[in-house]
């Protein structure tokens, strides 16, 4: 079977543009699979321990009395 070169040429683009397309759905994978990767490790970033203990450090300071006076409740 002998093609023309028409008929080369078209099969030829053909190709090309299914190489294109190909390339294009791999580099859109790629990219969504990075957001998504960007987007995780954000969200870990923000809150990476949910359960964590939460210290509270508060300092209570004691009235002071002068000396020699009595405290009668």
């Amino acid at each position: 079977m002998t093609l023309s070169p028409l008929e080369r040429d078209t099969r030829r683009r053909q190709r090309r543009r299914a190489e294109l397309v190909r390339w294009g759905v791999i580099a859109l994978v790629v990219l969504v699979v990075f957001g998504l990767g960007v987007a995780l490790g954000q969200a870990l970033h923000d809150n990476p321990n949910p359960n964590g203990t939460v210290t509270l450090e508060q300092t209570l300071s004691i009235p002071s009395v002068p000396p020699g006076s009595t405290i009668t409740p």
